[in-house]
């Protein structure tokens, strides 16, 4: 980690919190990194909490923990800095941004002006960006202060955070499993209360599975609600920037900060969601645990069936029924994108293949061993995505959200490469297609958490909504999270 020890002495208690000693408001510093976003951001604005508070709390946090983890790779130097400029804007009584003071992190794809930036390869360990990505200028406008940047798999390629600049990141619920990719890190970080939330990338899953596999909370956006340049590897219009927290009312206070929403009282609150949920009675949901590509564990069969039951409960009219071109989904992502995805590592490394991770050499040692589609494979690729697409859209007319697995199985082992899941051999791309089918169909999603294993690890359920419907899909995960519980703290961060 960049600079742990400049931050591992004490700070000691500041003017803002000396002032409401008085008043009882010490109480609101109790175990203030288990707090949710919009509690902590309620905290600064009362005057109840300092963000300096906030802030010197995580970094005991990072210090206790993250030498297990490894979630956070890069700490921002200026980040008490930062948290004492937040609390003097509120000792002036300055009007204050909708996240004032809240600490963030980003994963380590997205650029941060002044702050490392690696991608995870040897390539870009020392990369310094000039410029703020400007999903994290939107945070920052609005008072949250970054705290670090977190692990990822090497540019982001695959289901892991793992890298030959930083190592593995460790799953908190069991840190003999990964925390999932490629926003591993941030998942992990977020879980073990070392980050109230953050920034993660999806182009394949990779906000959804950390989340899932780390039992927190993950949005992955429509493309184009949320600006997702500034990220390396580049988004080319595929891989989305979202928000990852605990909570629900976290993930929609955030998602509209990035979406351009400058009113505090709009977005953020569990309440404002849920106010909505009168007016989804009688919607048609459906849900599925056998998308006709890859089995699931019974264990996220139930999982997933225990989410639609909250849902019914909650009024809407829920049904088992497999949607259409689901079962294809993951397969047209592969032939739009796989290819793309080659050639890009292929000359990002090029003269330069040494010093790539294993995963990658893989990669490179198989970019010329299958030929390309031609051009018109490829236009024949496209046309059919766009008719698949277009039959789901016209179903989700009818019934507006799924209820669906984020994946075959929770959380495996580090370093595995195949999954035994009900007696069939899937690799991770096939057991994870329930997540990129929408990466293909462009629709939004969230995950909540909605069960554990009998082995303690977190399984969350993915709803998926109509194209530029985030809030409905935050409004449904919401209830599931009322109903089911949310985030726990795992076995390592208790």
């Amino acid at each position: 980690m960049e600079k742990e020890s400049d931050f591992a002495a004490p700070i000691g208690r500041s003017a803002l919190a000396q002032e409401d000693q008085g008043s009882g408001a010490a109480s609101g510093t109790t175990d203030l990194t288990s707090r949710s976003a919009v509690e902590l951001i309620e905290l600064v604005r009362t005057r109840a909490v300092s963000p300096v508070e906030i802030a010197v709390a995580h970094l005991k946090r990072i210090d206790a923990l993250n030498p297990k983890l490894n979630a956070i790779v890069t700490l921002a130097p200026d980040f008490i800095e930062r948290a004492r400029e937040a609390e003097a804007a509120v000792m002036r009584g300055d009007n204050l941004g909708p996240l004032h003071g809240l600490p963030v992190t980003i994963k380590d794809a997205i650029n941060t002006a002044g702050l490392r930036t690696t991608s995870g390869s040897r390539l870009r360990a020392n990369h310094v960006p000039r410029s703020d990505a400007p999903s994290v200028a939107r945070l920052k406008a609005a008072g949250a202060i970054v705290l670090g940047k977190t692990n990822l798999s090497e540019l982001t390629i695959d289901y892991t955070a793992n890298n030959p600049v930083f190592g593995r990141t460790n799953n908190p619920h069991d840190i003999s499993r990964t925390p999932g990719g490629s926003s591993g890190g941030e998942g992990a970080a977020i879980a073990a209360c070392l980050s109230p939330a953050g920034l993660g990338t999806d182009v394949a899953g990779s906000i959804r599975i950390p989340s899932h596999f780390c039992g927190i909370t993950g949005l992955k956006p429509t493309i184009g609600r949320v600006v997702s340049t500034g990220q390396s590897p580049p988004s080319h219009g595929h891989s989305v920037i979202g928000p990852m927290a605990r909570h629900v009312q976290d993930l929609h206070l955030l998602f509209h900060v990035l979406g351009g929403s400058e009113s505090h009282q709009a977005a953020s609150g569990s309440n404002s969601l849920l106010s909505r949920a009168a007016a989804m009675r009688g919607w048609r949901a459906a849900w599925y645990t056998d998308d006709g590509f890859a089995p699931v564990t019974e264990e996220t069969r139930r999982a997933v069936e225990r989410a639609a039951r909250a849902l019914s409960e909650a009024g809407l009219i829920v049904e088992e029924r497999r949607a259409p071109s689901v079962q294809r989904g993951a397969e047209m992502r592969q032939k739009l994108l796989s290819r793309p995805t080659l050639v890009y590592v292929r000359d990002f490394y090029a003269g330069h293949e040494h010093e790539a991770g294993a995963e990658i050499r893989g990669m490179l040692f198989s970019v010329d061993q299958t030929p390309p589609p031609t051009l018109d494979e490829y236009l024949r690729f496209w046309i059919e995505c766009d008719d698949l697409s277009l039959a789901l859209d016209e179903w989700m007319n009818e019934t507006p959200l799924l209820i669906t697995p984020v994946g075959a199985t929770p959380a495996f082992k580090h370093g595995t490469d195949q999954l035994n899941v009900e007696g069939q051999i899937l690799s991770l791309f096939r057991a994870f297609s329930y997540s990129i089918a929408f990466n293909a169909y462009d629709l939004p999603c969230v995950c909540v958490p909605a069960a554990f294993t009998s082995e303690g690890l977190p399984i969350g359920v993915q709803i998926v909504g109509r194209r530029n419907e985030e809030d409905t899909v935050l409004v449904a995960a919401a209830l599931i999270e009322q109903a089911l519980g949310g985030w726990r703290p795992p076995k390592l961060a208790r």
